[in-house]
Formats: C-alpha cells, structure tokens, sequence
C-alpha cells in the first residue's frame, strides 16, 4: 500500500468557533495542525500518494502544505463543489489514484486521532482476502457511534448506526474512521451524489456478498469533534500519551513555539502549548489548555482545559476553565468563565463581566 485518501470536508460545526476561519484539520494541535500529524502517521506507514478530499475552506491546505515534499509525500487535492459524504467524496477523488484494482487503498477521517497500527490494518486486509478492512475499537458508551458486530474470524456481520435502546447494543465495537479498500470497490460507489459509507457503501456491500473485515487496535483513539475532545487530544500529543511524530519538541508537561514568549513564574503544566508569537504574563496559570499563535495571557491569569484562539487577550486574574475563546476576542480582567463556554471571534467581554462562582 502506497497510497491514500484522507477526509479534510467537513464543515466543523461542532467545534465553532475554532472553525469559524479555519477548517477544522487545520487547527493546532501540539503546535501544528492537526492534519500534519495524521499525514506524518501515515509516511511512517510507508504512504507516498495521497489525494486530500476538500471542500469547507479547501483554499487553505494547499498553500500550507503544497505538493507534500516537505514531509516527503506527493499530496494532491481535489474540492468537492457540493458536500458528498465519506463515500461521495471518497469516489470523487478517485481519478486521482495510481493503484491497480487489486491493490489496497487507505482511506481516514480528518478529525480522528489515533494510535492505529496501520501496517497491521493492511497486513489484516491482505490475509484475509477482504474488499474492505475497518479498524474498529471499543468503547464504553457506544450509543454515539455506528456499531460493528463481527464473528470469531472477525469477519463484519452488520452496521447499526447509533443505537439508542440497550436492546440494540449488541457489541463496543465502533467504526473508528480508518479502512482499506480493494481499489475496484472505490469504483462501485455512485458518482456525482452524496454517499454514506457508514449507511449506504458498506450495508450494500455486505448485501451483496462483498467480504468486509474488521481489526479491533484499542490503542489511543479520540474522535476530535468537540472542543473538549480537541484540547484533550493536543494535549495528549504533548504529553506523549497520543503517538506522531510531528510533534514539534519533545514530549512533556509543556511545549512552548519558537517566538513565543513565557514569564518565569508563569505556570504551564498537563500538556499546555504556547504557540508562535503568544505571551504568557507572570503569575499566569495554565493546565492542560491550547495557547494559539499570537495570543496574550495576562498577569494572574487561570486557564484550564482550554483553547485560546489566534491573536485573543485573556484579561488579568480572569479564570477559565473548559472553555474556548475564538481568533481575536478579548476577555477582559476579573472575569469567569467556566463549563463549556464558547466566546466568538472578536467578541469583547468588558471587565469583571461574568462569573459564575459568588464574588467572595
């Protein structure tokens, strides 16, 4: 296997506003974005080609990341004019594939963060003759996901999409978001409409007869689809509990970017990155949060299991905790914030404006 596809179209909504100005694969993670980290995963694997299939702020990958040389990839692009789905986009981009129709196919989601063996994915397709070969992994709750039964041999039987009665909870085996295809199955998928591989490509596949393989990995798997899960997941990046090596430093309590600049009794612990061009004031506190590029802490400042976004101000003696400020918004001094809060871009909390604790 020497090629793949990977996923980079969807809109983000989830996590707004991070994804107001910037598609989610591309926000930071670990310092870079985070789609550096699933393309340096897959070299590794020993993937050369791979078609990035775009569509929500598509303009912006190939600038970054241009023909892949970098990183010693040949990456191309192709942009969906109207949203497809998995499948849709996965046969819209299949012009661009160099294999022949028996050869293996990756194919990932841009927003799944994982610590996958990939060869042994493509070993498990190769040995057992499959036409498609997932990775699954196990969950506690799988209520959220689409349910993957497999026999002894770890052949799929079924695809039940998120079931809700315990009664149709019948394995913790997911679909995680990973699969390799037999070339020729791409070509079976409808062109020119949306398409759903979770509810259309593989339930017909297996109607019809089609072999589809499942590989339990239970390494580290994040589905990064909310901003907590996002400020999690980087922060397991910097701390070594999440696999890639894209990390740009090495693996600790803290990774602070080249021009940014940290006060010497700031405080940065559980993964906190601080990225270009950001400053951290003395007496500042930070757990486990994302500092993007360019932004300001002030003196005094608390923040836990946050994300600070492009060029915002976080006030004096303001505390925030899993929260997300978006690009450019200032939170003024003496404010609280706390459970999920969501501030806009460019949005102007004035001081001592919000708390949600008393004012002792």
């Amino acid at each position: 296997m020497t090629e793949a596809i990977l996923l980079v179209g969807g809109k983000g909504t989830r996590l707004r506003p991070l994804t107001v100005n910037t598609p989610k694969p591309m926000v930071r993670a670990a310092g870079v974005p985070f789609l550096t980290h699933q393309l340096a995963r897959a070299k590794a694997a020993g993937v050369e080609h791979i078609v990035l299939a775009t569509s929500y702020l598509a303009e912006v990958f190939e600038p970054y990341f241009g023909d892949g040389s970098a990183l010693g990839l040949h990456l191309e692009y192709v942009t969906e004019e109207e949203p497809l789905g998995t499948g849709g986009a996965i046969r819209n981009v299949a012009s661009r594939l160099h294999s022949g129709p028996e050869e293996p196919v990756l194919i990932f989601n841009g927003d799944i963060l994982t610590g996958l063996d990939i060869g042994a994915l493509v070993r498990t397709h190769e040995t057992t003759g499959a036409d498609v070969s997932l990775h699954l992994t196990q969950v506690t709750d799988p209520r959220a996901y689409g349910l993957v039964p497999t026999d002894g041999t770890g052949r799929v039987l079924a695809f039940l999409e998120k079931p809700q009665s315990p009664e149709e909870i019948v394995t913790d085996q997911i679909n995680a978001g990973a699969y390799v295809f037999r070339r020729s199955v791409i070509d079976t998928i409808p062109a020119g409409r949306p398409v759903s591989v979770e509810r259309e490509t593989f339930p017909e596949l297996l109607a019809t007869g089609a072999h589809l393989q499942g590989m339990v990995d239970s390494t580290y798997w994040l589905d990064l689809g909310t901003p907590a899960a996002f400020v999690r997941g980087s922060a397991d990046l910097v701390l070594g509990r999440a696999p890639s090596p894209a990390v740009p430093g090495r693996c600790g309590d803290r990774l602070v970017l080249p021009t940014a600049r940290v006060a010497p009794d700031a405080k940065l612990t559980g993964g906190t990155v601080v990225g270009e061009g950001a400053f951290v004031a003395e007496g500042a506190r930070v757990f486990g949060s994302t500092i993007l590029p360019g932004a300001v802490i002030e003196p005094g400042a608390d923040i836990t299991d946050s994300l600070i976004g492009t060029r915002a101000r976080i006030g004096t003696r303001s505390v925030l905790a899993d929260t997300v400020i978006g690009d450019g918004a200032v939170i003024g001094a003496d404010n609280e914030l706390r459970s999920g809060a969501r501030i806009w871009c460019n949005a102007h909390i004035p001081p001592a404006s919000l708390r949600f604790s008393p004012d002792a």
